[in-house]
C-alpha cells in the first residue's frame, strides 16, 4: 500500500527504534514513565505560554465589524491584557471563558484534582477583580464578556455600544455624578 512505503534510503518508525514489544501494542499497556521529576515536569509546563483565546476573540472582532463598531484595538500593553481597547473612549473588554474564568452558569468543575482546580479557578477570579479595580484606579472602563454570550452578538454589540455612548456623552455634554448622589 502507497501509506506504508518508506521513501527510499529512510528507516521505518519500527527499524529505527528496534521493534516494539507485543505490551506496547496492547490496549491494557501501563502508563509509560515521565523522564522527568514532578518538579521538572511543573518548570517545563509553567514556561509554556498560551496565545490567548484566539477563537473567542476572532468571533468577538466579527461582531464588532458586523454592528458597525470601530476604533478598538488589539494587543495594547495594559494590566491584565485586555482582548480589545478602545483607546479614545478608554475602554478594555476582556473575553472571558466559562472554564477558566469561573462562569456561575456554565462552569463544570473537574472532578479529577478537583482541589487544585477549585483554587485555580479561584486564583483566577481573585486577578480579574485585581485587574479591573487595576484599571478603574487608573480611569479605564472595565467590560467583560462570557464566552457563552457570544452566541448572541446583538446583545454583546449593544453593551459595547452603549459603554461607548454613554462614555462619548458624558465627555461632551454632562459631568460625572459623584458617587452615591
Amino acid at each position: 500500500m502507497w501509506h506504508n512505503r518508506v521513501p527510499q534510503g529512510k528507516k521505518s518508525a519500527r527499524e529505527q527504534f528496534g521493534g516494539f514489544p507485543a505490551w506496547a501494542r496492547c490496549a491494557t499497556t501501563p502508563a509509560v514513565a515521565d523522564v522527568f521529576t514532578k518538579q521538572q515536569r511543573s518548570q517545563v509546563m509553567a514556561a509554556i505560554r498560551s496565545t490567548g483565546n484566539r477563537a473567542t476573540e476572532l468571533r468577538l472582532a466579527a461582531i464588532l465589524r458586523a454592528h458597525g463598531i470601530t476604533g478598538w484595538r488589539r494587543r495594547q500593553t495594559l494590566p491584565g491584557k485586555p482582548d480589545f481597547v478602545f483607546r479614545r473612549q478608554r475602554l478594555a473588554v476582556f473575553v472571558d471563558g466559562c472554564f477558566w474564568h469561573g462562569c456561575p452558569r456554565h462552569l463544570r468543575m473537574p472532578r479529577s484534582n478537583h482541589p487544585y482546580w477549585k483554587r485555580k479557578i479561584a486564583r483566577n477570579i481573585r486577578r480579574d477583580r485585581a485587574i479591573n479595580h487595576l484599571l478603574k484606579k487608573g480611569g479605564w472602563q472595565v467590560l467583560r464578556v462570557w464566552e457563552h454570550a457570544l452566541r448572541s452578538p446583538e446583545l454583546v454589540a449593544r453593551r459595547i455600544a452603549s459603554k461607548l455612548a454613554i462614555e462619548r456623552d458624558c465627555k461632551r455634554d454632562c459631568k460625572l455624578a459623584p458617587k452615591g448622589a
